[in-house]
């Protein structure tokens, strides 16, 4: 076993020990809401809206961004599950921001190794060979990061499977901060109807 799964593994065993009556919670979230942020390390959800185990849904990919996949879950978190209210939560400092599709498809080209971020973005450290299956892929980068959350408010509040009652608010947190500043054009575009 790896030293990560064997910690992994640890840690569940205390939570589980003392998991109470978290196995009564119920499957709707109790609050009402959902997140849709980004993947990194850096944001703990639970810690910077405040949410407790069944308060709310919390959808995560890199960059937090609004893809099929995502907007798939929320159509199912409202209309399964009755959250009233989303928000689109990015972050400063993302790593979406390092790089473009062209950049991504030509890294994977070289090497499926980890690549490492310098002053001047992504490079691959060796170059033993990978896939020119990147060059295919849609990566969602951000390129400008407010403009990034008003178009994925937008695309969700315009999405055919949106109940156009849902409030989408748009955010960006500042990892140094821990500080959500809306972007106040996002929430205008997420505005609900009636």
């Amino acid at each position: 076993m790896s030293k990560i799964r064997d910690e992994v593994l640890a840690a569940n065993a205390a939570y589980a020990d003392d998991f109470g009556d978290k196995g009564d919670l119920a499957l709707p979230p109790a609050r009402g809401f959902l997140v849709l942020t980004c993947m990194d390390a850096r944001l703990d959800p639970a810690k910077y809206a405040g949410l407790a185990e069944g308060d709310a849904h919390v959808v995560r990919n890199a960059g937090g961004r609004a893809t099929d996949d995502a907007i798939r879950s929320m159509v199912i978190s409202h209309k399964l599950l009755g959250t009233r209210e989303w928000f689109v939560i990015h972050h400063t400092d993302c790593g979406m921001l390092f790089f473009d599709d062209t950049q991504m498809g030509d890294l994977l080209a070289g090497s499926l190794e980890t690549a490492e971020l310098t002053a001047e973005g992504f490079r691959n450290v060796s170059e033993p060979g990978g896939s020119p299956e990147g060059r295919y892929v849609k990566w969602h980068t951000i390129p400008d990061q407010a403009r990034a959350v008003i178009e994925d408010v937008a695309r969700i509040r315009t999405h055919p499977l949106v109940n156009p009652s849902i409030p989408i608010y748009g955010y960006v947190y500042d990892v140094k901060t821990g500080r959500l500043n809306e972007i106040e054009a996002a929430t205008e575009a997420g505005r609900a109807a009636g």
